[in-house]
């Protein structure tokens, strides 16, 4: 069938139907200009994920003086949630039993308003201990050279030296063993306090905090 003849039987249908639905023979006749399918619709991009609100603000409270567990549990009450602590002697203790400790230093100040999602610090001492005027900072050995060491505790002293350094601690009085080093200071130590480290050996000796060297 040629091309006018089909034109004319579509147009003939078209009569006997366009009562009911309409018909133009132009628009139902293919062509070859008319795609296949058409592309399917670009995907919108998903929404940005809202960002959190930031953390409420509020005045931190005088901590300094309460038994650490106390300060914590208050601190958590205000909500403060994110809480450390350090041994303010510079004895670098562990703060195993809370109740054992009072707070001696905070990092910060009581009435600073600031976010309740900083992290509180507190400085403590053993309940029988007196705080220090300042909280006592860790030595370090600091340019290659060797720190002075003596009065320190045996666990900062270790701390300060690099952690692949050789140590040597003994008793200076008896013949114990320096099980627990941060009970234990420093009397005398093998390197001069200035002395170059290039990875040599240290030896201390040492006692109980409560002994004289």
């Amino acid at each position: 069938m040629d091309h006018h003849t089909r034109t004319l039987t579509i147009a003939l249908a078209c009569v006997a139907t366009v009562a009911l639905v309409g018909c133009d023979p132009a628009a139902t006749e293919p062509t070859p200009d008319t795609p296949a399918a058409t592309e399917p619709a670009t995907k919108a991009p998903a929404p940005s994920a809202t960002e959190e609100e930031p953390a409420e603000k509020k005045a931190v409270p005088d901590f300094v003086g309460m038994g650490l567990q106390s300060a914590q549990d208050a601190a958590q009450a205000e909500g403060f949630y994110s809480l450390k602590s350090h041994d303010s002697a510079g004895r670098d203790r562990m703060q195993a039993f809370d109740r054992n400790w009072k707070v001696c230093s905070q990092n910060m100040a009581p009435g600073k308003v600031i976010p309740t999602d900083t992290t509180l610090d507190f400085g403590a001492v053993k309940l029988e201990e007196t705080c220090p005027a300042g909280d006592k900072q860790a030595p370090e050995a600091a340019g290659g050279k060797m720190p002075d060491l003596v009065g320190e505790s045996v666990k900062a002293a270790r701390g300060a030296l690099d952690s692949g350094t050789s140590i040597t601690v003994t008793d200076a009085t008896e013949d114990r063993m320096v099980l627990m080093e941060s009970n234990w200071k420093v009397c005398t130590q093998s390197l001069a306090p200035g002395a170059a480290l290039n990875g040599q050996p240290v030896e201390f000796t040492a006692v109980k905090f409560e002994e004289s060297c």
